[in-house]
């Protein structure tokens, strides 16, 4: 029986990014379409009526949304490939790093780094720093938080493996830095490498984050 899985997504998202990077390291085929999030599409609101967002994932006509949800969703309907562990413990503590990478560790914890009084983004910085060591120490002596093979954190992980680096060199503020964070840095440099067909051009990422700090900073 052939199955159908569509992806509603956004070429520059992190979060449709992880998608399709567990789509293809699972070997599903699928059909992309790409949203304009300045004038979204009516399949976004249908399949998505609540946020309105993507990603959505479309596997034979039910939709699925919020990436994590889908992740798991993926993990469970297509068995090849594992990204999630087997074991009880060892999945519900990928789940919490991975909720820890998107709660703790996100771009508006970054965005926070640059805006406001020095004062506030001192304190920003110290606090995305906390955060980016408890992911060094999680990493330990691993390749990859899933072990030898990417698995569900280091997917959630492309945040700060690539969007992270782009997000500094646009706004001129170094947060991961190999002196503060070798095994994070060596992380993302084997990472990155691993899944970089899946990556979004640097340029043109660079170009588009560019414009939003700029934009935002002249609003100030």
């Amino acid at each position: 029986m052939d199955e159908e899985v569509l992806l509603l997504g956004s070429w520059g998202s992190p979060f449709s990014r992880r998608v399709e990077m567990a789509l293809k390291l699972k070997g599903i085929e699928y059909k992309y379409i790409e949203e304009d999030l300045t004038n979204k599409s009516p399949s976004l609101f249908k399949y998505n009526p609540v946020y309105k967002k993507v990603p959505v994932l479309v596997h034979n006509g039910k939709p699925v949304v919020e990436s994590l949800v889908i992740l798991e969703y993926i993990d469970e309907t297509w068995k090849d490939h594992p990204i999630l562990p087997k074991d009880p413990y060892e999945r519900a503590h990928a789940r919490f790093w991975a909720k820890f990478i998107d709660e703790k560790s996100s771009i508006a914890g970054f965005k926070a780094c640059c805006w406001g009084e020095e004062k506030e983004r001192e304190k920003a910085k110290e606090e995305v720093f906390e955060k980016l060591q408890f992911l060094e120490n999680e990493l330990k002596e691993k390749r990859f938080f899933g072990g030898e093979n990417i698995g569900l954190v280091d997917i959630t992980g492309n945040i700060i493996g690539y969007w992270l680096g782009v997000f500094e060199e646009a706004s001129g503020v170094k947060l991961l830095t190999r002196e503060k964070f070798p095994k994070l840095c060596n992380w993302a440099d084997e990472f990155v490498s691993a899944i970089k067909e899946n990556l979004p051009p640097r340029d043109k990422l660079l170009a588009t984050l560019r414009r939003r700090l700029g934009g935002a900073n002249a609003s100030k």
